[in-house]
């Protein structure tokens, strides 16, 4: 079992003897407590899978560590036992309760909270913040309103029994549940009434018009001078999440508004805004916003941009730079439903998803953005470049590539030529290294080509590849350090030859002195890589070799 949000596993060695690390795992207990509880399994080495098969804990530590706990900690609650592994060795089972409305720290006066696989330390506004998202942690299971477990919409409870039933997600054993079972399985209900998170998907619209803020959408678009044209509102309450999804993409008509461009012989439609971007950005809006904060969702469109934006900030742990790794559920019964329901993917993968869309119709990565009191994601319009899609569909059909992969390619496509550090921060990567998964089989497949090592590496597209699919855009490598420009050159003219010097200085970007372009072509002349014809204006060069 991997460490996680909600598991850790640690030696025996943290608990016993003089080098005992109580405050390290008083650490943890806190992390766990302030974000929804956890596991930790003690006496299972960092690097093992199971403890030593020979291994017997003493059975004086299930009163000591919760005795050592207590005295190290505030507002942390733990139960714990001995557990023999499949190989018959012991290890102590730790589990951290979660603190549902106190704040747990250690008595020194530091808070921690668990995020990936690690308790980091909180700061103040991060506080702040875990202050008022504490009560959202628990108001999906909460049966505030009173309303009794009969008491469902019929049509809603309905349709959504039959879309349970009908989803490949979900087991055997849950879709032959009764409606009483499937409403305690999802935490819809919780002894004889509705939960919150009951009322929103099945409840009748007067009782899910009594929850606090239950969600309200509101569409506004905007002209070129940045005056309101057109406003829509769903606010009567009649609608439950997944209803309100499909409000959204079928009551307005700008979805269907696009551009079409080249495409070979044929024409590509390619809408404003693609239907996955919109259902995405929507869900992730309805799934993770905080249901015990004030706010509507805004849908703010543009001339050249589409705003969603979300009241609440993004929950403890993700930023704007990290949201395309970072997952953090702030709904988690109500994430689950989705799921189920195949209205979202998998845990992670919804801004990938984004990604790969965007840049496969050569549109820009989306932005990003944190205020005081919301969270905003701008989408631009504009196709940065078209050619980059027709170009990245014949790369796909040919190699089959997977969702990083075209999103590695796309990035490169787009920039022609980028330097690894540059690549990484686009992809929100800690650091290099990380890199070479996102890369995947690109180079081995040679439809990238890489120059350099380490940090100062550079990536640009295999000219093969873009003579192969017929790449019309510029080789635009004005960008690229004055060492490479040679190599730029001749990769030009295994594209466009054969090709007078002003043609290929039109490519390359006026910004390079046409006398360093003449250099480099007699360079390669010398170097019998390129070959020379004609005279004075009617000069044409081409690869020699070909």
């Amino acid at each position: 079992m991997n460490e996680s949000v909600n598991y850790d596993k640690k030696s025996l060695r943290v608990v016993i003897g003089k080098t005992a690390a109580w405050t390290e795992l008083a650490k943890d207990c806190v992390g766990f407590a302030n974000n929804r509880g956890g596991i930790i399994d003690i006496g299972i080495e960092d690097k093992s899978a199971f403890p030593d098969s020979k291994q017997v804990v003493p059975e004086i530590l299930l009163s000591q560590i919760p005795k050592r706990i207590s005295e190290l900690t505030i507002n942390v609650g733990v139960t714990l036992k001995i557990e023999k592994a499949s190989n018959g060795g012991e290890y102590i089972r730790l589990q951290v309760l979660h603190s549902a409305s106190t704040i747990a720290s250690t008595t020194d006066g530091k808070y921690y909270f668990r995020t990936g696989d690690s308790s980091v330390p909180l700061l103040p506004d991060e506080l702040s913040r875990l202050f008022t998202d504490k009560p959202a942690f628990i108001w999906e299971t909460v049966p505030v309103l009173s309303v009794h477990k009969s008491n469902v919409d019929v049509q809603k409870m309905t349709d959504f029994m039959s879309s349970i039933r009908n989803s490949n997600r979900v087991s055997n054993f849950v879709k032959n549940k009764t409606q009483e079972e499937l409403l305690e399985h999802y935490l819809m209900s919780d002894g004889d009434y509705l939960t919150n998170l009951g009322v929103l998907w099945v409840g009748k619209r007067t009782d899910r018009a009594k929850l606090s803020y239950a969600p309200v959408i509101q569409f506004l678009k905007y002209d070129e001078n940045g005056n309101r044209v057109n406003k829509l509102v769903q606010d009567d309450y009649s609608l439950n999440p997944v209803e309100l999804l499909e409000w959204v993409w079928t009551h307005i008509p700008d979805w269907k508004e696009g551009v079409e461009i080249s495409d070979g012989l044929f024409r590509k439609f390619i809408p404003n805004y693609e239907e996955e971007i919109v259902r995405e950005l929507i869900t992730n809006a309805l799934v993770h916003r905080p249901y015990t904060t004030r706010g509507d969702i805004f849908i703010n469109l543009f001339p050249n941009r589409l705003e969603i934006c979300n009241p609440g900030l993004l929950p403890i742990g993700v930023t704007p730079q990290n949201i395309l790794h970072k997952t953090m559920r702030r709904n988690e019964k109500l994430a689950q439903v989705f799921y189920d329901l195949k209205m979202m993917e998998r845990e992670g993968s919804g801004y990938c998803k984004i990604y790969e869309t965007l840049l496969t119709n050569g549109k820009q990565l989306p932005k990003a953005i944190m205020r005081d009191d919301s969270f905003t994601v701008v989408v631009k319009k504009r196709i940065a470049q078209p050619e980059v899609v027709s170009f990245i569909n014949n790369v796909n059909k040919e190699y089959i590539l997977s969702q990083k992969e075209i999103i590695c390619l796309g990035l490169i496509a787009q920039h022609d030529t980028i330097a690894s550090v540059d690549l990484s921060k686009l992809l929100e990567l800690p650091d290099e290294q990380r890199l070479q998964t996102w890369l995947g089989r690109l180079a081995d497949f040679k439809i990238i080509l890489l120059n350099g090592k380490t940090k100062g590496t550079t990536y640009h597209i295999n000219p093969k590849i873009l003579k192969d699919t017929k790449f019309n855009g510029k080789t635009a490598v004005n960008k690229t350090e004055n060492h490479h420009l040679k190599e730029l050159i001749y990769n030009d003219l295994l594209l466009y030859q054969p090709s007078s010097i002003g043609e290929i200085h039109e490519r390359l970007g006026k910004d390079i002195p046409r006398k360093r372009i003449l250099k480099y072509l007699e360079n390669l002349i010398e170097e019998n890589k390129i070959k020379r014809e004609g005279a004075k204006k009617w000069v044409r060069y081409f690869i020699s070799s070909l």
